[in-house]
């Protein structure tokens, strides 16, 4: 066992064995490099991914390429989603050498002060494709370091200028200005490439779900009241919830398809995709009323609930492709294996019809097996088989508990059961969300259950947060700096959960944690991804874009106009235009590319709807005013509850000199630093809320 025995990573665990001497990311390596004057070895991986785990297997595994990595190497293994800050920097090293191809595996060679001089992504055990075997790779960096170190070291100095440049210097204002114009351009930028075929957001493969897009297009639907941009998303939203790249029978979304229709999915679950997307249909449900939205918003939570929950209350990371060492096997199924299950509960025709329906072939639509989908038409399907459509969907509903039972038997995919905070911050504002547009009140114990373990398991003595957490036994190891990443999600999931509990706790630790990035991750500009006392690397990452998650300087920015309308503090909404007038160019130019910050400036632009409702709890008409306010899709609204009269010291500051009117629960309404009188009844309130130009 090498030294990633005492990790508590489940990836860094899987190379616990390996016959390569491992070190975990952390000074001991490097000191070991300096000292025997050794180039360093960084293989960057998670434990999801299906390549790291061949790379793996081909490679790391085999005795004669540990000995070779171990004479000529110190070897450093990093799992990207405990240290999103060693991976960022290292990507955009490895996108210089490989000339925009990047990915994990990720391979870099690095010199003894962590500064790269080649780097790359998978290598194969043998020559193939025209690419060079991972032995002929590790020769050649070990022959350059020691016998052409003078180039090395120039050229190894000039990537790390390059990077610190890049990552560190805050962009350059452009004076474009943050309106409407700009939002609109945006939108339809995003909604020019869709495809009107398959769905998606462009026509290309592979494909990605791409929530922060989506979300932001129903954002700007609600305020254009253009159409196009609703039918956009409710068309994506049909097509990959009919795709291979949902899970038919268990819930829950796979990573992305590997084509344009969403028919063969790399077959990882990612918390985070799921988390977003539970919310995307969510709002598409509160938009359209269309149940089958909230069908499946609720079908990705009970996944999550089932597979993805600790007994803590956190939520694990990811659910990995492979079971029994092949890609998806866990998925999958034959004519014949379908068949022999459903027999005894259903007829030949309406086995043969449900087979139909959800494309289970023998030819298969994956290496000779099938993918469940529905590619075509209940109603056609239907007619074919001489059945009523609604009869059709009986089998297929009853089917589903039935096959599901039986694929619980199969070897399941591995799990990554390392908690991070801003995955489970993710999910906590998803849960907390849908407990209140649902009126489920299981979703909302969850969500506080979950808050109590990021603001326990999650945070140090002093305040602030862990990146991640791995439970033993009856206790657990947290460990490393949040990222900002990690506030901005957990911030984003307290507001959330406050809005729908309107416990104070959540929104003052809410505040609190905004606070503590604003002083430590923020510079008087814009973010840092690290905090002002991390680990000094040879850069300190800025992130700008978002990539499959939000990134976390647009998601705070969001947050912070969201404080802003709460408390009134002008800090606040300074930081956030801060952020994003360096940005405003590349949103015009590239909106995919900044769904989230183009959220916020809906937000900035439009205005928030402040609403602070008094009334008792459990007052029928006190509940009918806060449901007016929660049920319908109104993302500018920012509300706030008290059971009784408020005076100066409220929290949140939205509370403060609120009263009762003539004894009944009363909802007031302010928007840009002007407040509409007071109403009592629904029918007022709904004008109020829907009042916008």
């Amino acid at each position: 066992m090498n030294r990633l025995q005492h990790e508590t990573s489940p990836y860094l665990l899987q190379h616990a064995d390996n016959p390569v001497d491992w070190f975990p990311w952390g000074p001991e390596a490097f000191e070991k490099a300096r000292a025997e004057d050794k180039p360093v070895l960084l293989s960057i991986g998670y434990s999801a991914c299906h390549w790291c785990h061949v790379m793996a297997h081909e490679s790391f595994e085999d005795d004669d390429t540990a000995l070779l990595m171990n004479d000529l190497f110190v070897n450093i293994k990093v799992d990207r989603e405990e240290r999103p800050d060693v991976d960022d920097i290292y990507m955009q090293a490895t996108l210089i050498f490989t000339q925009g191809h990047g990915g994990w595996p990720m391979t870099v060679f690095m010199t003894p002060d962590g500064r790269p001089f080649h780097a790359g992504t998978y290598y194969p055990p043998e020559p193939r494709h025209g690419m060079p075997s991972f032995k002929q790779i590790l020769v050649a960096a070990a022959q350059t370091y020691q016998t052409k170190r003078d180039q090395l070291e120039e050229s190894a100095s000039k990537i790390a200028e390059l990077l610190q440049s890049n990552m560190g210097a805050p962009v350059q204002k452009t004076g474009i200005e943050l309106d409407a114009d700009l939002l609109a351009h945006a939108a339809n930028g995003l909604i020019m490439r869709a495809d009107k075929i398959h769905g998606g957001l462009h026509s290309g493969q592979p494909k990605f779900p791409s929530p922060m897009n989506l979300e932001f297009l129903l954002r700007y639907y609600t305020t254009s009241g253009d159409a196009r941009f609703l039918d956009v998303v409710t068309f994506t939203l049909r097509k990959m919830a009919q795709g291979g790249i949902y899970d038919q029978i268990g819930g829950g979304f796979h990573r992305y398809s590997v084509d344009n229709r969403w028919l063969v999915p790399h077959f990882e679950k990612m918390l985070y995709d799921n988390a977003q997307l539970a919310r995307v249909y969510l709002h598409a449900y509160q938009l359209t009323g269309d149940a089958c939205f909230a069908d499946i918003c609720r079908d990705i939570l009970a996944y999550v609930t089932r597979e993805m929950r600790d007994p803590s209350g956190g939520f694990y990371s990811t659910q990995d492709a492979d079971s029994e060492g092949e890609e998806g096997k866990f998925f999958i199924w034959t004519p014949e294996e379908m068949r022999t299950v459903l027999e005894g509960h259903f007829d030949e025709f309406q086995i043969a019809a449900y087979l139909d329906l959800y494309d289970i072939t023998s030819d298969g639509n994956f290496e000779g097996h099938s993918i469940p989908n529905r590619p075509y038409d209940l109603r056609a399907i239907a007619e074919r088989h001489g059945m009523e459509p609604a009869a059709l969907e009986d089998v297929a509903e009853m089917a589903r508990p039935i096959l599901f039972a039986h694929r619980e038997h199969r070897v399941k995919p591995g799990r990554d059961e390392k908690m991070l905070a801003a995955w489970n911050g993710m999910m906590l504002a998803a849960f907390a969300e849908a407990a209140r547009v649902l009126d489920e009140r299981d979703y909302r114990d969850i969500a506080v259950k979950n808050a109590e373990f990021i603001l326990s398991a999650l945070t140090t003595e002093d305040g602030r947060l862990f990146r991640t957490h791995k439970r033993h036994g009856d206790g657990g190891e947290s460990k490393l700096n949040g990222y900002l990443e990690d506030y901005a999600n957990v911030v984003d999931g307290l507001l959330e959960l406050y809005q729908t509990a309107f416990d104070t706790h959540w929104f003052t630790e809410a505040q609190r944690l905004a606070d503590h990035a604003l002083e430590h991750f923020f510079d008087g500009e814009a973010f840092y991804d690290t905090s002002d006392d991390h680990e000094v690397l040879i850069a300190r990452p800025r992130s700008l874009q978002d990539t499959a998650t939000p990134t976390g300087s647009n998601l705070m920015a969001l947050n912070l106009l969201k404080l802003a309308a709460y408390t009134g503090g002008r800090r606040y909404e300074d930081a956030a235009l801060g952020v994003f007038r360096q940005i405003d160019a590349a949103m015009r130019e590239y909106p995919s590319a900044f769904g989230t910050a183009l959220a916020g400036v809906h937000l900035l632009v439009h205005r928030p709807f402040e609403v602070a409702i008094i009334g008792p709890a459990n007052d029928p008409q006190t509940e009918a005013l806060l449901d007016a306010v929660r049920q319908p899709y109104y993302p500018y609204v920012i509300a706030a509850w008290s059971s009784d009269d408020v005076g100066d010291d409220s929290t949140p500051m939205l509370l403060a000199h609120r009263k009762m009117q003539n004894g009944a629960p009363t909802a007031y309404v302010c928007q840009n630093f002007v407040c509409a009188a007071p109403v009592d009844t629904v029918e007022e309130l709904r004008p109020l809320l829907r009042g916008r130009t």
